[in-house]
């Protein structure tokens, strides 16, 4: 496994990627204390008969309002055409010579396991493989099945699958045997729980997970690390390393460089931010100098590639935040290693993804939130760096890459374009396959332009929108962010968007908000804790700006996120109602006050700050969407959805949220969808469905 940072280990940040970790089959309810300032506790109890009756209540009532409009159905029909569309380009692993990718169609709902040589795919001519089956196992062994990952040792026969029980973050991971296509007989099996595990031979696995009581972190994750031997019971495995309760959790991320030497390193999480990484040794585990705030990208030329998410003084020398480093494993532990510059960003500059190859290390990034590719090489003691030539706009992605193999790929989209892949032969690029178009784009167009903040920083968002439209104010207007968790907002090709919001004639914004990682961890660093005001600042800014250019009214403006997008949607329609006349608020954060006592939360006080810091929980008073809401009359109908099995973000928050609107006399609409996971969408016809239902309410909001 290849690791970018300990969100990505864990699989437990705030973004749409689903995780797996240490927990129950469903959300359990937290303790509950029923006081006069909180009447909702009991919506928290996830399963309980009376939350889940308020919440078919609540589905009852909101899902005939959009779904019974004469529009909805053939709204529908164009989301299932996208959702279950197979042209879409199959994407996934390089290894041993060959790409594996998981597939979902009309015909494989839960989806397919399959693989296909990389001759063939470089040509555009795949010959797939079914590896493993997800809707056959699911009939097999009556089991709601959702396909996670697929983790594989150091000869690649053998891989760990994991498998969550209707879209939870928590997997059950069974030892898979890829010549046979069969689960192992007698091989490992790790019970379901939010678990990481890893290879550290053919024979033995690192596993973190829940060994019972008193091994799981305060945010329900594992913090002892065991190594578990094949034959022997998992109740039998060897402690490796142990943290602290109060850390985020423990995972283990595996690595392999050109010579196919394998190592292990285990991954502390003090803080969702700071990491302890320590290699695993027969002497035991060995701690890498490093700074807290950094990722370990790859291994290449026996030296770690390392992204540092800090200033870092070491040695007599300051190595600027954002930079990309490579380390050599055999100073790695010492005081002082020997460290070499890869590349620097500029501060209008990022770092997305790092990925090595048998003969190069790519690094996929941002430039303006405009995408760059870049391509070193090592010889003689240097890094050498090379620019490929990418489309002046959009995004890049390295879309296949490994250690054992000189090909990789890589993916180009934006607003407009469809992906197209690409087959990269040391600078240069060739295109192997274009995807369709799934609307006609030439009626639109992409323009950036840029708000200036509270502070006067300078914040970019894209418009897409109509050649042919009037600034006159009145144009329907969906403006979309995030603003959190490193976790940048790029230009993607979203066909949702193009039938069901452009071609019924809605403008589309995304904004760059502080918080995100577009301008590299400082652009990050700027909204954390009680500095997070400067994200909503950034976004009021925006709204105001999109206003100023006559694109926009707020009549005819909307807002959407999720997740922690969800939180943001919360704090603005308590902030600046006035500015907007729809909003979606998805899978949110909304109790800020008691969001680390739900699930994962604890686990984001590097985020956002502790309730039970003095300090910080002021700063969250002013912002908790839940108890700062008001009666007002400028407040507009929103649109809530969730998930019963949301093991990440607790759907309380929403609940809650809902039953406060109603207490207030605010009118909203409330969806929760019985399961799915934090995503809110286990299969492509859920996914169509909750699309459509978006949609059709901006629709009745701000273009009826």
């Amino acid at each position: 496994m290849k690791i970018a940072s300990l969100a990505q280990a864990l699989g437990i940040s705030l973004a749409l990627t689903a995780c797996a970790s240490p927990g129950p089959t469903a959300p359990t309810a937290p303790q509950q204390t029923a006081t006069a300032a909180d009447p909702y506790l009991w919506l928290e109890d996830v399963e309980g008969e009376r939350a889940l009756a308020w919440v078919h209540q609540q589905n009852d009532r909101s899902l005939p309002v959009l779904e019974n409009d004469p529009r909805y159905a053939a709204r529908l029909e164009a989301a299932l055409e996208v959702a279950q569309s197979r042209d879409r380009l199959p994407l996934g692993q390089v290894r041993g010579g060959y790409l594996y990718n998981f597939w979902q169609d009309p015909d494989h709902v839960r989806g397919i396991w399959r693989r296909a040589r990389l001759d063939g795919y470089a040509a555009n001519n795949p010959r797939w493989e079914t590896v493993l089956d997800i809707d056959a196992l699911a009939r097999e062994e009556n089991a709601n099945w959702v396909y996670q990952s697929a983790d594989c040792d150091p000869s690649g026969v053998r891989c760990m699958v994991s498998l969550s029980n209707g879209g939870l973050d928590a997997s059950t991971d069974r030892e898979f045997d890829l010549q046979t296509r069969r689960f192992v007989e007698g091989g490992f099996v790790v019970p379901e729980a939010k678990s990481n595990i890893g290879w550290l031979d053919r024979d033995t696995l690192l596993v973190a997970t829940n060994w019972g009581e008193g091994s799981l972190t305060e945010s329900g994750y594992p913090y002892v690390l065991k190594a578990w031997r094949r034959g022997t019971p998992l109740s039998s495995a060897t402690e490796i390393l142990r943290g602290e309760a109060s850390d985020v959790s423990i995972a283990v991320a595996t690595f392999e460089d050109e010579s196919n030497d394998h190592i292990a390193i285990a991954v502390e999480g003090e803080t969702f931010f700071e990491t302890v990484f320590s290699l695993i040794t027969p002497q035991g585990p060995q701690r890498l100098t490093l700074p807290r705030k950094s990722s370990i990208r790859d291994f290449s030329h026996d030296r770690l590639i390392v992204t540092i998410e800090q200033e870092w003084t070491i040695g007599g020398r300051t190595y600027p935040n954002g930079s990309l480093l490579a380390i050599p494993l055999a100073t790695a532990t010492s005081a002082t290693p020997a460290i070499e510059v890869i590349f620097s960003p500029n501060a209008r500059q990022s770092i997305e993804e790092v990925q090595a190859t048998r003969d190069a290390v790519l690094v996929a990034g941002f430039d303006n939130v405009r995408g760059r590719l870049q391509r070193f090489t090592f010889a003689n003691g240097q890094w050498t760096g090379a620019q490929i030539e990418v489309p002046p706009t959009g995004v890049v992605h390295i879309a296949g890459a490994s250690t054992s193999d000189t090909r990789a790929f890589a993916t180009f989209e934006d607003f407009l374009t469809p992906s197209t892949l690409y087959a990269l032969n040391g600078a240069r690029m060739r295109s192997v396959r274009s995807l369709p178009a799934q609307f006609d784009a030439s009626p639109y167009v992409t323009e950036q332009f840029e708000a200036t903040s509270a502070d006067g920083t300078r914040v970019p968002y894209f418009v897409v929108r109509r050649r042919d439209m009037q600034m006159n104010g009145q144009n329907p207007t969906l403006l979309y962010a995030y603003g959190g968790f490193q976790l940048s907002q790029v230009p993607t090709y979203n066909a949702f968007i193009g039938r069901l919001w452009l071609d019924q004639g809605g403008t589309y914004v995304l904004a760059n908000i502080r918080g995100g990682g577009e301008f590299g961890p400082a652009w990050h660093d700027a909204g954390l804790l009680t500095n997070r005001q400067r994200i909503y600042d950034d976004f009021y800014a925006v709204e105001r700006d999109l206003v100023d250019r006559n694109i926009t009214s707020p009549r005819r403006l909307g807002i959407s996120g999720r997740s922690n997008g969800g939180l943001l949607m919360g704090v603005m329609l308590n902030q600046h109602p006035e500015m907007v006349h729809a909003a979606i608020i998805g899978s949110p954060l909304l109790d800020m006050l008691r969001y680390d006592q739900l699930l994962a939360g604890a686990s984001w006080v590097g985020e956002y700050g502790s309730p039970n810091i003095p300090e910080q929980r002021a700063f969250l008073e002013t912002i908790t969407p839940y108890q700062n809401l008001r009666a007002r009359p400028d407040f507009p109908t929103v649109f809530i959805y969730t998930s019963t099995k949301d093991d990440r973000v607790h759907p309380g928050h929403a609940r809650k949220y809902g039953a406060r609107l109603d207490e207030l006399g605010i009118r909203y609409l409330y969806y929760e969808n019985t399961d799915g996971g934090h995503q809110a969408n286990a299969n492509l016809r859920e996914a169509a469905r909750r699309r459509t239902l978006e949609y059709m309410y901006l629709t009745q909001r701000l273009i009826d």
